[in-house]
């Protein structure tokens, strides 16, 4: 087994990302990402972490997550596409999240945009999906974007949505399953 995929506490093979332990970055890879979900709440929380991740690194977002489900209401949709710029005014005075009044304005537009759209974001990111494809032997074989996530982005953008650039859109895919990316030898890999 590589150095991409690791042994965790419990015995089990993890891809090395997630660590060995009990933590919630584990039971992130375990129980969600690589997982086909269809539910609009999770999908606007991935589609947000993607976001703020854009420029930053996964760790560092990924450590606001809880924050970030308080500031954005449980990432409700109807009720972040109904904040206003009072709330955005409210949130750059947030230390527990990531300050950047053009990303808390753009989840807000992806609220409006996700709550108008057709088809919804979970029929979209499904035309998109990707089966029969083998686990990268490695974290070198994992990609950046593909022409799916290309299509993806461009799709999402005349929509209405923002800040979902090709890179971004294509760690969307990992994270709601439509692309399984877990490294071949992690016990949910799909070999």
């Amino acid at each position: 087994m590589g150095n991409d995929v690791i042994i965790g506490n419990d015995g089990t093979p993890r891809c090395a990302w997630a660590g060995v332990g009990d933590t919630a970055l584990g039971r992130y890879h375990d129980e969600v990402w690589g997982t086909r979900t269809s539910d609009e709440s999770a999908m606007f929380e991935a589609l947000t972490l993607g976001v703020f991740e854009v420029g930053l690194s996964w760790s560092i977002v990924f450590g606001k997550r809880d924050a970030f489900r308080k500031a954005f209401h449980g990432f409700d949709i109807a009720k972040v596409a109904a904040m206003r710029g009072r709330d955005v005014d409210r949130l750059l005075q947030d230390a527990s999240i990531i300050r950047n009044r053009a990303k808390i304005q753009a989840t807000i537009d992806n609220a409006r945009a996700m709550g108008s759209a057709s088809p919804s974001l979970a029929a979209l990111a499904g035309s998109f999906e990707t089966t029969g494809k083998h686990a990268p032997q490695s974290v070198a074989d994992l990609a950046k974007s593909t022409p799916q996530s290309d299509a993806f982005a461009k799709h999402l953008k005349s929509q209405g949505y923002r800040f979902v650039g090709p890179t971004s859109v294509y760690a969307f895919m990992q994270n709601v399953g439509v692309v399984n990316d877990h490294i071949h030898g992690c016990f949910r890999a799909t070999d």
